[in-house]
């Protein structure tokens, strides 16, 4: 089994971890409603994808 031959000092282990923190996630501004919304998916308020209806929405009224 591999054994370290030294001590991985905090400088080097952290520099490792450097990569580890999260990312927020990214987002777009809807052309067509102004939505806000990931990308690649469907905006759900309105129901639509690249242009196209995909979703038939229920009114909350």
């Amino acid at each position: 089994m591999a054994v370290p031959k030294r001590k991985t000092s905090r400088m080097r282990r952290n520099m490792r971890r450097s990569h580890h923190a999260l990312k927020p996630a990214g987002v777009v501004v809807d052309k067509e409603t102004g939505n806000i919304r990931r990308p690649h998916h469907v905006d759900l308020e309105s129901g639509t994808y690249r242009g196209r209806q995909v979703l038939d929405v229920k009114d909350d009224e």
